[in-house]
C-alpha cells in the first residue's frame, strides 16, 4: 500500500495496463513529451515509445474516431479529453458509432474504448466557461456507454483498470479539484473495482444523500457538520453513473425514508433528476418528505470570478442547510 492522490492513482493504472498488454496505448493532446497538461501520462513516452503513446491534433472527433478504429481492429485505447468541456465535437463518434458498436453489430463485438475526461470546476479551478463544465448528464443519457466518476484514488485505480479491460466504451470522470486533493491508499498489486455497483461511505438513518466526485468531498463534510445536531446522514458515492446502481439508491432510501440528491451541474435535466425519478417511481411509499436535489443553478458556466464561482458551486454549508430542512421536514 502506498499513500498517493487522485492523478497519481490514475496514472498508475493506466502505466500498469501498458505494461500489462501491448495492445493497451494513450492517444490525445499534449499526452506524449509533455506528459498530460495535469501529469496523467508522465513518462509515458520515454518508457512505451511513440507508437503507444501518441500526440493528436486539437481535434476531439479525431481522437475518438482514431480509437474507435484502432478498437476495431484489435487495439485497446485510452483517449484523452483534455478537459471535458471540449468533448462535444466527438458526440457523434461516441454517440453514433462507439455506444452502438456492440447493438449494431448484434453482439458479435464491442469497442474496447476507455474515454478519460477531466470535469468539473469551483474558486480553486479558475477554470472559466471552457474549463469548468459538467457534462455527466449528456453522456449517461446513451444506452451502450458507461460513465464513471470515481472519488478516491483506490476507486480512481481500480475502476480505470476495470474500465480499459471493458470490452465496450466507458466514459472516465475525473474531477479537476480531486487530483491533488483527494489522497488516500492505493494497493501496489493489480486490483480491480467493478463498474456497476455504489458505495455507502457513511451510514446513517435520517436521511439519505446521494452524491458523487467532488460533491461527495462536499456532502461528507456537510453529514460531519449535521451530525453535531442529530441529523445522521447516509451518504452514498455513486461513482458509477451508468449503468446506475438502483438497488443500493432504493435500499437506502428505504432505510431513512428521506432522500436528497446533490451534483455540479445546472440543476434542471441533471443527473440527479435521473435518480430523483428513480425514487419517486420505485420508493414513493417509503417517503416521508420531498425529494431534494441540491445543484448548480441556471447560468452556461462556473463563472471565472471566485466571487461568483463560490456563489455557484454547492458547497459543504449549502448542503448541510438543505439536510436541516430536509431532516426538520
Amino acid at each position: 500500500m502506498a499513500e498517493m492522490r487522485l492523478i497519481d492513482a490514475v496514472r498508475q493504472a493506466m502505466y500498469e495496463e501498458m505494461q500489462r498488454d501491448e495492445r493497451v496505448l494513450v492517444l490525445g493532446e499534449d499526452v506524449g513529451l509533455k506528459g498530460g497538461v495535469f501529469g496523467a501520462t508522465d513518462g509515458f513516452y520515454a518508457e512505451f515509445g511513440e507508437a503507444r503513446v501518441l500526440d493528436t491534433p486539437l481535434a476531439e472527433s479525431l481522437i475518438v474516431g482514431v480509437a474507435v478504429g484502432m478498437a476495431a481492429n484489435g487495439l485497446v485505447p485510452i483517449a484523452e479529453i483534455q478537459f471535458s468541456d471540449f468533448i462535444h465535437p466527438a458526440f457523434n463518434q461516441i454517440v453514433s458509432e462507439a455506444a452502438r458498436m456492440r447493438y449494431r453489430s448484434n453482439g458479435a463485438f464491442g469497442c474496447p474504448i476507455t474515454i478519460r475526461a477531466p470535469y468539473g470546476g469551483g474558486v480553486e479551478v479558475h477554470g472559466g466557461l471552457y474549463h469548468s463544465q459538467s457534462i455527466e448528464a449528456f453522456y449517461a443519457h446513451v444506452p451502450g456507454l458507461k460513465v464513471v466518476t470515481p472519488y478516491t484514488p483506490y476507486d480512481a485505480k481500480g475502476l480505470l483498470k476495470a474500465a480499459i479491460r471493458d470490452p465496450d466504451p466507458v466514459l472516465f470522470l475525473e474531477h479537476k479539484r480531486l487530483y491533488r486533493s483527494a489522497r488516500g491508499e492505493v494497493p501496489d498489486d493489480d486490483y480491480l473495482v467493478p463498474i456497476g455497483p455504489a458505495v455507502v461511505r457513511r451510514q446513517g438513518t435520517t436521511l439519505s444523500v446521494f452524491a458523487y466526485g467532488q460533491m461527495l468531498h462536499e456532502t461528507l463534510q456537510a453529514g460531519s457538520q449535521v451530525a453535531e445536531e442529530g441529523i445522521d446522514a447516509e451518504v452514498v458515492d455513486l461513482r458509477t453513473l451508468r449503468p446506475l446502481d438502483t438497488e443500493t439508491i432504493l435500499a437506502s432510501v428505504r432505510k431513512t425514508s428521506k432522500a436528497m440528491i446533490v451534483y455540479e451541474d445546472n440543476r434542471f435535466m441533471g443527473f440527479g433528476a435521473e435518480v430523483a425519478a428513480l425514487i419517486a417511481e420505485e420508493a414513493f411509499d417509503a417517503l416521508d418528505g420531498p425529494i431534494v436535489r441540491v445543484a448548480g443553478p441556471e447560468v452556461p458556466a462556473v463563472p471565472y470570478s471566485d466571487p461568483l464561482a463560490a456563489a455557484f458551486m454547492p458547497t459543504a454549508a449549502k448542503i448541510a442547510d438543505a439536510m436541516r430542512r430536509l431532516a426538520a421536514y
